[in-house]
């Protein structure tokens, strides 16, 4: 009758080789993590999506489509104009983002709009702009309904905010009166004119 192997000596092979399936996936994940990391800072775009202030907190949203951290700046507007709804109004001229992969990044100037619509082709994106949407409303109009509405993708597809015309007087602000605010706000003095609350004239009908 041939001797059967010890549990120790059966394990022996074993543990050696799981071993060394460990060390070559650590290896090949060390290496993949250092590739990655020249890689996507230097080179390519690091695809990172952030919240940034624009003016409070939640208002922006940082996303990285280039390399070295640069990428566009979304501004978040929530839209009230309808009873008890909360809603984006999209704005698809974001600011030109940098340094968008550390924590010095800052924001300026226009980028194109082909840019927004780009990012919008990401899932990651509309997800994190969903849910910064939804922060916002709760924040800005806490009694109201949140409503998703999804970003434009093309200029074809934006709907740009509708002006009051004039035969809407109504909804549009004093112009006295804003520009009297406005000197409070900075300490100017006011003069007799400030107070002058009276509408200017409409401008004539055609061209």
């Amino acid at each position: 009758m041939t001797p059967s192997a010890s549990p120790a000596a059966t394990a022996a092979p074993q543990s050696a080789t799981l071993q060394s399936a460990t060390l070559q996936a650590g290896a090949l994940l060390a290496a993949a993590l250092l590739t990655g990391g020249c890689v996507n800072g230097e080179t390519h775009s690091s695809g990172l999506i952030r919240p940034l202030l624009r003016h409070t907190p939640g208002d922006g949203l940082a996303v990285v489509n280039g390399p070295q951290g640069r990428g566009i700046h979304i501004w978040l507007d929530p839209d009230t104009s309808v009873a008890w709804i909360c809603q984006p109004r999209w704005n698809p001229d974001p600011a030109r983002l940098r340094r968008g992969n550390d924590g010095s990044l800052t924001s300026g100037g226009r980028a194109p709009r082909q840019e927004f619509y780009g990012a919008l082709q990401r899932g990651p994106v509309r997800l994190a702009l969903r849910r910064q949407m939804a922060i916002l409303c709760r924040q800005r109009a806490p009694t109201s309904r949140f409503r998703w509405r999804e970003p434009p993708r093309s200029d074809a597809a934006f709907l740009p905010l509708r002006q009051p015309l004039w035969e809407e007087e109504h909804l549009l602000s004093n112009p006295t009166a804003v520009r009297r605010s406005e000197k409070q706000l900075l300490g100017l003095p006011l003069n007799a004119d400030d107070w002058d609350d009276r509408r200017p004239p409409r401008p004539p009908d055609g061209p």
